[in-house]
């Protein structure tokens, strides 16, 4: 069986590329395809020199530094990759790898990560951060994410099998293209975040710090509770923002960005670990309950497949008042929640689950096609 996978860009090595390396772990022998490849040779490891078919993309002025600028013309670059020869073709989605041409006797199951955001739902919220909502430049991106929805949809209609990576996807796939998706989380790599044996007692949030993270909230809750201390790890474009929220309140540590090793050692001995954002899925959050650490985050998104009430609490909104509160309802309950039962928890997104159950996904969908 030959087998293709095609991933939207090589960029760096973080969710969706942990992803690739779990499918390339299934079919060694798959020919990887993306739209522009610019990993840097130290993040190249997991693709243990296999060489990527790029498009022509790859080719264009300044593509290597500003190849999302060419967002209008990737359904057309995607498209022109040559499927023909593959019995399985695997795309990695999150913009437009979908859209890849298959024919009848080929099967595309299309792993989604998430619908093309900025084009859909969160639109306006993008046009607003990239400084987008007037003059003629917002009129050429309303127009051009216009065709995107259209193209968006009409291409999902080309995929035989669509495989959601949270219920909270699954449920957007089915509000933007009418298509129903089975659920199957990604791969979070759960042994390297072991059982801790020790707390510390303080509070850790462990986040890049860009709007939709919400860190500036969990900082202002625990400003207005100074006998909690908070640990804050991070940085980003909103990191002047989490500063001034904490504004030199001494229970709360803002550490930036910090080595993986220390990483690990705050999440290992942290009280809980606090999350506001409205994710996709949330793999800080899975890393956190591998140490065997409670969770206490908000309540949409990926969270609600992650959370369970005998590892963590959620709360209803993102405010201030709904962390604190939270917090306090946390403490209460905290002495039921065992470390033992947050890393058992954690076991059910380990990478070995993942390869299992989309290997079994696909053979269903063979042997069903054989049947037929």
């Amino acid at each position: 069986m030959k087998v293709a996978i095609v991933h939207e860009w090589l960029e760096s090595y973080a969710g969706s590329e942990r992803v690739v390396e779990q499918l390339l772990e299934i079919w060694p022998e798959a020919d990887l395809f993306a739209v522009c490849d610019v990993l840097p040779e130290a993040e190249r490891g997991f693709l243990r020199g296999r060489p990527v078919r790029t498009s022509f993309i790859q080719r264009l002025p300044f593509a290597r530094k500003h190849f999302r600028r060419y967002l209008g013309l990737m359904p057309i670059a995607v498209e022109q990759f040559d499927m023909a020869g593959y019995d399985l073709v695997i795309s990695s989605n999150h913009a437009v790898a979908k859209g890849v041409i298959t024919g009848p006797g080929q099967l595309h199951v299309s792993y989604v990560h998430s619908p093309m955001r900025y084009a859909w739902d969160l639109q306006h919220q993008y046009l607003r951060q990239a400084g987008l909502e007037r003059g003629p430049m917002s009129l050429y991106t309303r127009w051009l994410l216009h065709r995107m929805r259209h193209w968006d949809r009409s291409s999902a209609a080309g995929v035989d099998s669509i495989v959601a990576n949270s219920s909270y996807i699954a449920e957007r796939i089915e509000k933007v293209w009418r298509r129903p998706a089975a659920v199957i989380h990604p791969p979070v790599d759960v042994e390297g975040f072991p059982l801790g044996d020790t707390r510390e007692g303080h509070y850790l949030i462990a986040a890049r710090m860009v709007p939709y993270k919400r860190v500036e909230l969990v900082v202002e809750a625990f400003r207005a509770m100074p006998q909690r201390q908070l640990v804050v790890c991070g940085d980003g474009p909103g990191a002047a923002l989490v500063r001034q929220a904490a504004a030199g309140a001494p229970n709360i540590a803002l550490r930036g960005r910090v080595p993986q090793a220390e990483l690990v050692r705050l999440t290992r001995t942290a009280r809980a670990f606090v999350y506001a954002a409205e994710e996709d899925f949330g793999i800080g959050m899975v890393e956190a309950q591998a140490c065997g650490t409670p969770l206490i985050a908000y309540g949409r998104g990926g969270a609600r497949d992650i959370v369970r009430p005998d590892t963590g609490i959620l709360f209803p909104e993102q405010s201030a008042a709904a962390i604190a509160a939270a917090v306090g309802r946390f403490e209460a309950l905290s002495p039921a929640i065992d470390p033992a039962a947050c890393r058992a928890n954690a076991r059910r997104f380990s990478a070995a689950a993942f390869r299992d159950r989309f290997r079994t996904h696909v053979e269903g969908l063979l042997a069903e096609r054989a049947a037929a």
